[in-house]
Formats: C-alpha cells, sequence, structure tokens
C-alpha cells in the first residue's frame, strides 16, 4: 500500500508572521541538533548528551568516567572497563587509583595513557592480547603509587621496562617470556610477590638478587633446568613445578632460612641430584617432590608437616628418613605424607612409624 505523502494546511488568514517565523526558528534548530548527532560516533553523541546534562545544572555521578566504561557511585576512585571488547585504553581521570582491564582485546598500551592517572594504584590487565612490541617503554614509569600490575595471560616476550620501583604485587604469568634483563627488576625493593609461572624460561641468572623483600616466587611451567640462583633471603614459597629440574644444590635450604614451602613435583629429581641432608632444615613446613624418578625418601626435617613423594620409583620406606632416634620424646611433626603410586605397600611400614609418625593421620600408599 502507497503511503500518502504528508498534507501542508496553509496558515489561515491573518495568522500573525512572527508565529510563522519562531515556528520555522524552532524547526531549524531542531534540525541542527540532529546533524550534530549524525557527526559523533555512537559513545561521541552520548558524551555530548551528558554535557548537556552537566551544563543543564542536572546532578550525574562520574561525569568524567569515560562512556565505555562504569564508575559506580560506591566506589569513587575505582573505573571498571573489563570485558567490554576494548582494543584501546581509554581516558583514565586523575582521581582513579583503581583500573580493571581485563579480559578486552588489547594489544598495545602507548606512551602517556597513564599520564593523567598518577595515582594509579592497581591496573589489571590480564586475559589481553599484549604484545611486549607494542607497549610504550614509559607507560608505567610515572605511576610512582602502583602497587599492583597484573600483566598475567598476554603475549608478552619481555617484562616491560622502566616498572614503578614500589610494586609489590607483579603478574606475568602465561605469557611468551623467554628471557629476563638484569635491569629488568633493577631497584623494586618493595616486591614482595612475583608470578612469572607458564612462560619459556630456561635461566633467570641473578635477576632476583636485590629483590630484598621478596616472599613468594612462583616459576611453574617454565623450562628451568636448574634451581633459581641468587635468590633472596626472605623468600618464603618457592614453587618451581613442572620443569626439567635434575638437582638441588647443596645447602640451598641454609641459604634461605625464611623458606617454608618448596614445591619441586613434576621435575627430572633423583637420589643422586639429592646431597645428603639438603632438606632437613628446621623451619621447612612444606615440601612437594612428588612426579619424580626418586627411589629413596630423602632425610627430613622433624618439623616438617607435609610431605608429597607420590608417583616416583620409591622401593623402601626408612623410617631413619623422618627421625634419627625412636623414642617418646623424639617423634617428627609430619602431619600429611603421600607415598601413593610408588613400589611399596602398607606391610613395608614398620610398626616403629607409630612413634615416630604419630602425628601423621594417615599414610597414603
Amino acid at each position: 500500500m502507497t503511503p500518502f505523502p504528508p498534507i501542508f494546511f496553509p496558515p489561515p488568514l491573518g495568522f500573525p508572521a512572527v508565529i510563522m517565523q519562531t515556528a520555522v526558528l524552532l524547526l531549524l534548530m531542531g534540525i541542527v541538533e540532529l546533524s550534530i548527532g549524525q557527526r559523533y560516533s555512537q559513545f561521541q553523541w552520548l558524551s555530548h548528551l551528558r554535557g548537556r546534562r552537566r551544563h543543564a545544572g542536572w546532578q550525574a555521578d562520574s561525569v568524567d568516567c569515560p562512556l565505555e566504561c562504569d564508575c559506580p557511585p560506591a566506589y569513587p576512585t575505582a573505573m571498571y572497563c573489563h570485558s567490554r571488547n576494548l582494543q584501546h585504553v581509554p581516558y583514565v581521570p586523575s582521581h582513579i587509583k583503581y583500573v580493571y582491564l581485563q579480559r578486552n582485546q588489547l594489544t598495545g598500551i602507548q606512551d602517556g595513557v597513564f599520564d593523567n592517572a598518577t595515582n594509579l594504584v592497581w591496573v589489571v590487565l590480564f586475559h589481553n592480547q599484549l604484545n611486549s612490541d607494542k607497549i610504550g617503554k614509559n607507560v608505567f614509569s610515572k605511576l610512582k603509587n602502583l602497587d599492583r600490575l597484573f600483566l598475567d595471560h598476554n603475549e608478552l616476550t619481555r617484562v616491560p621496562p622502566n616498572l614503578p620501583k614500589g610494586i609489590t604485587d607483579l603478574r606475568l604469568g602465561h605469557n611468551k617470556i623467554s628471557k629476563i634483563l638484569s635491569s629488568s627488576f633493577e631497584g623494586m625493593t618493595n616486591l614482595t610477590s612475583l608470578h612469572l609461572q607458564a612462560n619459556d624460561l630456561e635461566d633467570v641468572g641473578g635477576v632476583f638478587k636485590g629483590l630484598k623483600s621478596l616472599t613468594m616466587l612462583d616459576m611453574r611451567k617454565n623450562k628451568l633446568q636448574k634451581v633459581p640462583d641468587n635468590l633472596p633471603e626472605r623468600v618464603h614459597q618457592l614453587y618451581l613445578e613442572f620443569n626439567s629440574i635434575a638437582s638441588v644444590p647443596s645447602g640451598f635450604l641454609s641459604v634461605h632460612p625464611k623458606l617454608q614451602f618448596f614445591r619441586l613435583a613434576h621435575n627430572k629429581l633423583t637420589d643422586k641430584g639429592l646431597p645428603s641432608s639438603v632438606f632437613n632444615i628446621s623451619t621447612l613446613v612444606e615440601l612437594d617432590l612428588s612426579f619424580n624418578k626418586l627411589e629413596r625418601i630423602p632425610v627430613v626435617s622433624r618439623n616438617l608437616e607435609n610431605l608429597y613423594l607420590q608417583a616416583n620409583k620409591i622401593k623402601e620406606f626408612s623410617l631413619s628418613s623422618f627421625c634419627s632416634t625412636v623414642d617418646m620424646t623424639n617423634f617428627s611433626k609430619l602431619k600429611m605424607l603421600r607415598l601413593d603410586a610408588n613400589q611399596i605397600s602398607a606391610k613395608d611400614i614398620p610398626a616403629e612409624a607409630a612413634y615416630c609418625l604419630r602425628r601423621v593421620a594417615f599414610i597414603d600408599v
């Protein structure tokens, strides 16, 4: 059905000319507003409306928040931009301290992006597609208050340069980093937690030497062939699972008296690669040597609480590995002992184990 054309009625006789001129003026104003809307993109047009609202004296929360993000009034210093399919980092207002940009499609960050937001404390960028060649050399250098930087699950091949010295938590896991420059962590004396798991690292040299506050180092799922050298004395947790480490240096735990959690599962450890009493250190609380090639139970401290030895090639249960002497006063503090998937059974455990391992609720063999 053909639509009817619009019908225009002439003004009645005597219709004042001034009224007619006013009507034409209003029509022209509407056309101007429409043309403005057509010139702006979707976000720009909304921004234009936001500006009109602000100039009109309307009360609006977070008027300077980028339209791609959310800045809830309940958290006035936070900016949520996650899971928006963003391909660029939006403008960050100067009052923002926490910016969440995870799970987007960011491939690079240009210098100057955060220069307006020097009060940032957290920058969350995990699960993007960040490429080292597309990250400016001074992207983070002006963020003197930055405490946590999350860059895990990206496409990085190296540690970003000129990182702020005050960072305490740095997450670079699940990238493609194959080498760390000696200057990468220089001066970062406040760094306590460093995540480098699931990269392509074979050797890190002495890059951790100056990290005086480091307590947790995660280097699981790399290509390490030896335990990292020159670790800080304060290291409390060391995770080295899923590498190709065949030995532990003699006296390693003696020079790291704060180490309590040491995990070496899924490596290539043999009895030959473990010096006598290398794990007999009183500070160690948890030791994971599972999924290796050990044939004997190594000597451990009586203070050890959790020992994981499953999936090795252990052929005998040596009580002397836990207690040098067996009596009512000398016993192990061990609570968890796993020996399953080895070449021993419950009948190989001597009766004296009830005295030595009195705190173990159950031995899994």
